[in-house]
């Protein structure tokens, strides 16, 4: 799957636009849970509405199976993490759901783990929530300034509270690596 033409450049924007509001530089970055605020999008960790022992027998059924899940009860929007998650994870599953909010994405899917039935977004939404979920963490301003600092994938992720993974997913789908070596 490809996403549409120039997806990843208006996410940057919406990025930079969003932390203008918020008060931040463009290179600054911004606490998910913050950001959700903002939009006024309420965050409740699953385990306050269910024992923990739930995520944890449906972890073992098929692991990460669920990360976060986006719920509109009375026209507000609520998502809802998995308690057993890292804090890098955590920031990447509500940026994510986050993005599909933003973006408008309608649960159109139907999906069964465990026996329990999901609604989901389609692979092509899904692709665009978690492009643009990496996008709202590490723009590429914020990656600019980091690869000039010289900082790498891990320290970025310990400083931005995303995962190491995620770091180098932004890091290698920007090309911010890659130019900032040319100018040397």
């Amino acid at each position: 799957m490809t996403l549409p033409r120039g997806f990843k450049a208006n996410a940057e924007r919406e990025a930079v636009r969003l932390r203008n509001q918020m008060g931040l530089p463009p290179n600054a970055g911004i606490d998910i849970r913050a950001l959700a605020d903002h939009l006024e999008i309420k965050i409740v960790s699953g385990d306050t509405l269910v024992d923990r022992a739930a995520f944890e027998d449906l972890e073992r059924m098929q692991a990460f199976a669920l990360s976060a899940a986006t719920f509109k009860i009375d026209g507000k929007n609520y998502i809802v993490t998995n308690p057993l998650r890292t804090p890098g994870r955590l920031s990447s599953d509500v940026a994510h759901e986050v993005s599909h909010i933003m973006l408008e994405h309608d649960l159109t899917e139907l999906r069964e783990v465990g026996g329990i039935p999901f609604r989901t977004c389609m692979p092509e939404q899904e692709e665009q929530a978690t492009a643009m979920g990496g996008i709202l963490l590490l723009p590429r301003p914020l990656l600019m300034t980091a690869a000039a600092r010289g900082m790498t994938p891990e320290q970025i992720a310990a400083s931005y509270e995303v995962s190491p993974e995620m770091a180098r997913y932004r890091l290698n789908t920007t090309g911010v690596a890659k130019q900032l070596s040319q100018r040397s």
